[in-house]
């Protein structure tokens, strides 16, 4: 979720704070519901326009437009006011972590679990991986700047940044790193389905967010999305049910596919916010600027990727299923990367020494 400074400054709230708990209970009730009902199932993912499933977009949109009311274009402008936590954010989320990702998904998927899972079901996890190592957060990581004391603005136009820069080079990098691994690139679908659920939702989320500071400033965009809030996280559940409800014999016959694609994701995770943090700490980046371009490198646009997975390879496929888990472990792992930077703020200069 975007969020701006102001509305992140409680930290966690109850929904994000057991996140991971909902995304579990949703999990199991896809699971039951698409044992018990599946011809509801089966009619629902039959109600497709143009390799878009309607119901989804809906959850989809329910999910993002929220987010991207939060971003504040006019924040570009200082763009040049942090610039080293802004090039080691930029070089890690677009010339590091797909590539990484990808890598990893081709060590465990093809090699390492090999004996335990199907070449097909290998492709389509790696497919999946792919799709959150190339998708950098645009929405939690004000909360996770806001608990490490973060410079609020620096995020902010890290945040800015990072959604224009997604809107050229998403596309590009996806369809390049599934090429490279053997996946076929429906080009139409993926270009669809970023102009559906990155551009759009970000044209109306800027229309929205201005019309809002007309009429009543920062106050009224703020409890603008007080109020949409909840939808997102509906979105997110109801689209959880759906995933797992399709997936539910898979996944019942075999209970340690979520184990195993999570290897590659945590691996990933922390590996990244290590290169990350180092090298803030290597070129002297002051605690307050270090910490928040770390774990804004290191966070996934999960909604983005679930989104495109499903536009890509359908609502029971394996990719949507890796993406899904890669909701299931963001935010026990960011809060425990978010303790550890507390814990070694000291590794930092100050703002002031730094100047």
């Amino acid at each position: 979720m975007t969020d701006t400074p102001n509305a992140a400054a409680a930290g966690l709230g109850t929904f994000e704070r057991w996140l991971s708990v909902w995304v579990a209970l949703a999990i199991g009730a896809g699971l039951l519901l698409g044992n018990i009902f599946p011809s509801l199932f089966t009619a629902l993912a039959s109600m497709e326009v143009a390799s878009v499933n309607l119901p989804v977009a809906v959850l989809i949109w329910a999910m993002v437009y929220p987010m991207m009311v939060g971003v504040d274009f006019g924040a570009l402008r200082q763009v040049g006011d942090k610039p080293k936590g802004l090039v080691v954010t930029l070089v890690v989320n677009w010339l590091i972590k797909p590539f990484t990702m990808a890598a990893l998904g081709v060590l465990f998927f093809e090699y390492v679990f090999a004996d335990l899972i199907a070449p097909e079901d290998a492709q389509a996890y790696l497919a999946g991986v792919i799709l959150l190592g190339a998708a950098p957060c645009t929405a939690m990581v004000f909360v996770w700047s806001n608990l490490t004391r973060g410079d609020p603005t620096y995020t902010l136009v890290q945040v800015s940044v990072n959604d224009v820069v997604m809107v050229f080079a998403f596309a590009p990098i996806v369809a390049f790193l599934l090429g490279v691994t053997d996946i076929v690139v429906p080009w139409d679908t993926l270009l669809l389905s970023v102009g559906l659920y990155v551009m759009l939702p970000l044209l109306a989320g800027y229309v929205t967010r201005q019309r809002l500071v007309a009429k009543g400033g920062e106050a009224a965009v703020d409890a603008f999305k007080a109020r949409v809030q909840p939808f997102s996280i509906v979105g997110l559940l109801v689209t959880v049910v759906l995933l797992f409800g399709f997936q539910g014999e898979v996944i019942l016959e075999r209970p340690l596919v979520i184990a195993l694609i999570a290897v590659p994701l945590l691996i990933q995770t922390y590996g990244i916010f290590f290169v990350a943090y180092g090298a803030a700490r290597i070129w002297g980046i002051p605690f307050n600027v270090a910490a928040p371009c770390a774990l804004i490198a290191t966070s996934n646009f999960f909604e983005l990727a679930v989104a495109v997975a499903i536009s890509l390879f359908g609502l029971g496929s394996g990719a949507a299923l890796a993406t899904v888990v890669g909701v299931l472990v963001e935010v026990p792992v960011m809060l425990s990367l978010v303790a550890l930077a507390n814990r070694t703020q000291h590794w930092f200069p100050t703002e002031k020494e730094s100047s």
